[in-house]
């Protein structure tokens, strides 16, 4: 019971991300200056932690661990924080983290490719992470290139007589498939980082020192940034509540209470158990969209995510069908061995 509550509270601090990213925006912060004070809570957060508990787990650093360092914080903080936050200008909450579905089969595609997973495709477990990846991958593109046509009409925007107002969720929309393919980035840079966080992390197994470097690396990166995108001192200033709220809830909620519990239920019930639970955060994100900010549902969306959510739980359902085949193999020799033990026992006693 305590696992799916903090599962379920898990997801309910995803889609709340999502929410309270989209009104950052919308209330005018900067996408810079938004992961600039996130990464900034998140390392004050992580660092003393890091410090503190990883102690005596800490191998010595070297020039080409801190290159890898610097390489997993361009893709992991720069990049994958830089497309989100893009696409969900151009996008709503709701897509984004329908998109973001698609982690787990563009990680397997990336992992096949690297010679980091098994794939048989002679195997109902081989054939059904194909096929799932496969779904994810049409899934991705319908969201893409189809919006398709609105499920929930708009009242609070209407035209009446000459007087013509703008649907602000309309303007935004139109930059649609814009949105999405920064979305498709996004999902593509959160799957090379775990596909190369896999090497780092067995060099140097310290994840929270690993986590507040990757974190401190891409502080840097976006300050770099910033100094040729963002030079308007004003863009700085927290100017009202809501904006120190969004901050906030990004460098607290969203990385440093997210990655303590995640990291929490992957101990308990595995990474397979939490993945299972990840299409949850969409149905939770377009309740809250719709409620919070009036966003609009589309066919096409809805479409792409089933197919998302569907290849999602073959491709975890052929993974957990893997283990299962090859735990046995491993096992078995040491079982034969077992069995022809107590059969020489039970001959020499035969044996006068």
């Amino acid at each position: 019971m305590k696992l799916l509550v903090a599962l379920l509270t898990l997801q309910f601090c995803f889609a709340g991300f999502h929410i309270v990213s989209r009104l950052a925006l919308n209330i005018g912060v900067s996408q810079v200056v938004y992961p600039v004070y996130r990464n900034i809570i998140a390392l004050l957060l992580l660092s003393p932690l890091a410090y503190l508990l990883e102690k005596n787990q800490r191998p010595p650093l070297t020039i080409p661990l801190l290159v890898q360092f610097f390489l997993l914080a361009l893709i992991g903080i720069t990049a994958n924080q830089g497309f989100y936050l893009l696409g969900l200008y151009y996008a709503s909450p709701t897509f984004a983290s329908a998109m973001q579905n698609s982690v787990p089969a563009i990680t397997f595609v990336l992992a096949s490719v690297l010679g980091l997973e098994e794939v048989n495709i002679t195997r109902k477990d081989g054939l059904a992470k194909i096929i799932g990846t496969i779904a994810c991958v049409g899934g991705a593109t319908i969201i893409t290139l189809y919006k398709g046509l609105p499920l929930l009409q708009d009242q609070t925007h209407q035209i009446q007589g000459d007087n013509f107002e703008v649907d602000q969720s309309s303007t935004k929309n139109q930059n649609w498939t814009l949105g999405c393919l920064y979305l498709l980035g996004h999902c593509l840079s959160w799957a090379g980082w775990m596909v190369f966080q896999a090497p780092v992390v067995k060099k140097y197994p310290a994840k929270l020192t690993l986590t507040s470097f990757t974190c401190f690396f891409g502080l840097i990166q976006f300050l770099i940034i910033a100094a040729f995108v963002e030079t308007d001192l004003e863009h700085w200033k927290i100017q009202s509540m809501e904006e120190l709220f969004t901050i906030l809830y990004a460098g607290i909620v969203a990385s440093g209470i997210v990655i303590s519990l995640q990291t929490w239920c992957i101990q308990k019930g595995g990474p397979v158990f939490v993945a299972v639970f990840q299409p949850m955060q969409t149905i939770l994100v377009a309740v809250m969209a719709a409620l919070i900010l009036g966003d609009q549902l589309y066919s096409g969306g809805i479409i792409g995510a089933i197919l998302i959510v569907f290849g999602l739980y073959l491709v975890l359902w052929g993974k957990t069908n893997q283990k299962k085949v090859n735990e046995p193999s491993l096992t078995r020799p040491l079982l034969n061995a077992e069995e022809e033990t107590k059969e020489a026992d039970a001959t020499s006693k035969d044996i006068p």
